[in-house]
């Protein structure tokens, strides 16, 4: 005779779903014993009889006892059957409605930090993207990369390259990274003096937290780059706001701040100010230098597109003559790929120690593979040389965009030609809050005014980045940026 069964499974296992069907089994049976539906020393059908019942092959259901008993949510009683452990604990407390409950519908009884209102990055979807200075991914010939990643597997390979390693990142990537910005930028570092991150995002991160604890104040311009204050804020920092000019970040203002606050760090993107695209001039750049040595703080100097000018030089970095006050953040992201999150942060040995330790505890070590792909391309100077040919693509893109607005919008924006970077900075005659609600109810996604303003009264702008898009592309988004203005 058998035993009266409590529960049903027939209703929750679907051949149909593209989860194995002894896992379906198992997920049912572990449900009902957390659940209560199944109590301890509860005898199950026999596999036999459970697979009739069920409609599935009987090894499927052996299998799944098999691996229940394995973990601990079943025994087996000899002759007398497989029945839920009796070790299991007193489910009187359990929770015992008969619904489904998933990791989706899971309601949230712990305590946990939610994301804003208003996320940082423009969302993914249908709709026409313009972004806020990317480079256009297909120019990096595919093969390239595919060859450096080859030669650095099979280096790997044979040299049992693929362990665990150390969290400053590959030993190859760091000296060519330091040759690089000792040779282009001028910045007096060796390997020991690197550390490879996931992308310039994580290295500001990780810069702001060896410079911040909570209560402490960090410096940023009015207009700025929303992640990184948002990385400041999760750490509990004060966020001090100072205006800009055409010069670059307000030195007085700066001074001001220091005396009235706790400053420990001051975030600034000195090349191509983000988003305005201005140049931190050079009396400005010594003269917040010297405000570093009195005051005590660091400067986080984001260069996240030097690779890019088209009129003159780049200025060198604060951190080519400022090494001891400066933590230089930059990324191969612009000038490679985006996809392959490749930065580093560049600074005095003993900061690099502790910005590893937080990799260490975080992400435990980079991507080696990648990172010595890309180490190939920089050391065989084919990285350089698509710099080369990208970069009088970019010149032609930006010259058309520029002839595009001034067609399109004619008075109604007002803009200056920029002199390196891969986007534009326009400012609008127009009601800014109207046309953005145009532009996303038109499927237009791009970066809202207001996520590069640090006060309520920051001069407004899009950002809008130009070498991401081929000529129809720019026409197209240019035009459809023009409808939403009215």
């Amino acid at each position: 005779m058998l035993r009266p069964w409590p529960v049903s499974l027939g209703d929750r296992i679907d051949a149909s779903r593209d989860v194995p069907l002894y896992m379906q089994i198992i997920q049912a049976l572990i449900r009902d014993i957390e659940r209560g539906r199944l109590a301890s020393g509860t005898y199950l059908p026999s596999s036999r009889e459970l697979a009739r019942v069920l409609g599935v092959n009987r090894k499927t259901v052996v299998l799944a006892y098999e691996d229940l008993i394995a973990q601990g949510w079943l025994e087996s009683a000899g002759t007398r059957g497989t029945r839920v452990a009796a070790a299991l604990p007193d489910p009187v407390n359990r929770h015992r409605s008969d619904a489904e409950i998933t990791m989706s519908s899971a309601v949230v009884d712990y305590r946990f930090a939610p994301p804003p209102e208003r996320p940082i990055a423009v969302s993914s979807g249908p709709g026409l993207k313009i972004d806020e200075g990317a480079p256009d991914g297909r120019l990096f010939p595919a093969e390239l990369l595919a060859r450096a990643y080859r030669a650095a597997a099979h280096r790997g390979a044979q040299g049992n390259g693929f362990q665990y390693r150390d969290p400053r990142g590959s030993p190859a990537l760091r000296e060519a990274v330091a040759t690089m910005l000792k040779s282009q930028r001028g910045l007096p570092v060796t390997a020991e003096n690197i550390c490879i991150t996931r992308g310039s995002q994580n290295g500001i991160f990780l810069a702001a937290q060896v410079l911040v604890e909570r209560g402490d104040s960090v410096v940023v311009e009015e207009l700025t780059y929303e992640p990184a204050v948002a990385a400041f804020r999760a750490l509990g920092a004060n966020i001090v706001p100072v205006g800009l000019d055409e010069g670059g970040i307000d030195i007085e203002a700066v001074e001001h701040a220091c005396r009235r606050n706790a400053v420990r760090a001051v975030f600034v993107t000195p090349h191509h100010q983000f988003p305005t695209t201005v140049s931190m001039r050079p009396e400005r750049r010594l003269r917040l230098l010297d405000l570093a040595r009195r005051f005590g703080f660091a400067i986080i100097e984001d260069d996240y597109d030097h690779e890019f000018h088209f009129e003159s030089q780049p200025l060198l970095p604060l951190a080519s003559y400022g090494p001891a006050h400066v933590l230089y953040v930059g990324s191969l992201s612009k000038l490679l790929l985006p996809a392959l999150r490749i930065g580093y942060v560049a600074a005095p040995p003993q900061v690099i120690d502790a910005i590893a330790h937080r990799v260490s505890i975080t992400d435990g070590m980079g991507n080696t593979l990648t990172e010595d792909a890309a180490a190939d391309l920089i050391g065989s100077g084919e990285l350089r040389r698509h710099g080369r040919k990208v970069l009088q693509v970019y010149a032609k893109r930006r010259e058309s965009f520029a002839a595009e607005i001034d067609r399109l919008f004619g008075d109604l924006v007002e803009y200056r030609m920029p002199g390196g970077g891969l986007a534009f900075w326009l400012r609008f005659r127009t009601d800014l809050d109207r046309m953005e609600a145009r532009a996303a109810a038109m499927g237009l996604r791009l970066a809202s005014s207001r996520s590069f303003m640090t006060t309520g009264d920051a001069p407004r702008g899009l950002r809008i980045g130009f070498a991401s898009l081929n000529a129809y592309e720019a026409r197209t988004a240019l035009a459809a940026l023009r409808q939403a203005a009215g």
